[in-house]
């Protein structure tokens, strides 16, 4: 598996694999799991070869880093990467919200509350936390999550910019500066809000999150531009924009966690019959279209399955014929700006 790396302002070096395992199904996001299957699953990716994993709090409220930790117990810590992020607290006295029909939310997990922390004191506790459930004594890079429109609205995301900023940016800057994290970044859903944070602070790292794939390339123009020219490394999640690019135009298809669109699902059918045509799947294309612009490090993919895992890393590597990215660009499903090979 490639590899590449990165130096980050405290002058640490990061090497990332083209694969990352995201384990925001482990914390249960759309079913229940078993919990042996879910530790081998993890257990798979870095038998795999896989050495980037990434988690947050906010997966599970807790359960997907307990999850991460148990599958990477007996690996030698000097041989990974791990990045979690900031943002929110977990309250295990607190009476965790029924999900509400409609609104993205995981249907297991911790059954902790969660609440919403960006200040200095409630990054440093978060990180506290992460470190005692994913059982390690140091992590490799820590983002502020879901400081967007997305998660607060379009009112509160200023103030929560503003409170993460003058908090947990300074809290994760000292840490770095201290040496007791490598490099820090953010964790975003929108692509003009990733440039915002990129603009606004010293960051090492970008997680941008179904900004770049074969249906949504907003984040081409500016963002990763940008941060090409700011030395971000750019981590991309949400690739397949929550299934429909994994699983093709199949009924109840999902595009950004409801049912696609006819226009969205007319979309993938143009581009599975390309696919089709050259002899890959789409599944296969969107990743590799996602590892190609210079400005990424790492494609994180989620997986709850050993076998899933396994299918992820043959996927990244089944040969594609670069016609396929040519006529894509002809019959104007592809920005004609993204980097595609010859």
């Amino acid at each position: 598996m490639d590899s590449r790396k990165i130096t980050t302002r405290n002058g640490s070096d990061i090497a990332f694999t083209s694969l990352g395992l995201g384990t925001g199904p482990l914390g249960e996001l759309f079913r229940k799991l078993d919990e042996r299957t879910s530790i081998a699953t993890v257990e798979a990716a870095f038998a795999k070869g896989v050495r980037v994993f990434d988690t947050s709090p906010h997966y599970g409220c807790g359960l997907a880093e307990s999850r991460l930790g148990a599958g990477l117990r007996g690996v030698p810590r000097n041989d990974l990467v791990v990045s979690t992020k900031v943002g929110r607290i977990m309250d295990p006295r607190g009476k965790k919200p029924k999900p509400v029909p409609g609104v993205v939310s995981f249907a297991g997990g911790y059954p902790h509350a969660a609440r919403f922390d960006y200040s200095y004191d409630g990054a440093m506790r978060s990180i506290e936390h992460s470190l005692l459930r994913l059982g390690i004594d140091r992590l490799d890079i820590v983002m502020i999550h879901d400081c967007d429109r997305w998660t607060h609205g379009a009112e509160g995301a200023p103030k929560r910019f503003k409170e993460a900023m003058e908090g947990a940016y300074v809290a994760l800057d000292t840490l770095r500066s201290e040496g007791v994290i490598k490099g820090i970044g953010f964790g975003i859903n929108e692509a003009d809000t990733c440039v915002k944070f990129a603009k606004a602070g010293d960051f090492d790292v970008g997680m941008m999150a179904g900004r770049y794939s074969l249906l949504d390339q907003s984040g081409l123009q500016e963002l990763l531009p940008l941060a090409q020219s700011k030395n971000i490394a750019i981590m991309l999640a949400g690739v397949f924009n929550s299934g429909i690019l994994a699983t093709g135009a199949v009924t109840h298809a999902k595009f950004e966690y409801a049912d696609a669109t006819p226009e969205v699902l007319d979309k993938v059918r143009q581009l599975e019959a390309l696919c089709a045509a050259h002899g890959v799947s789409i599944r296969q294309a969107a990743i590799q279209f996602a590892c190609m612009h210079p400005a990424v490090v790492s494609v994180v993919l989620g997986a709850v399955t050993p076998e899933e895992m396994v299918d992820n890393v043959r996927d990244a590597e089944v040969p594609i014929p670069p016609a396929l990215w040519a006529e894509m660009k002809t019959e104007h499903l592809l920005d004609p700006a993204a980097p595609t090979p010859a």
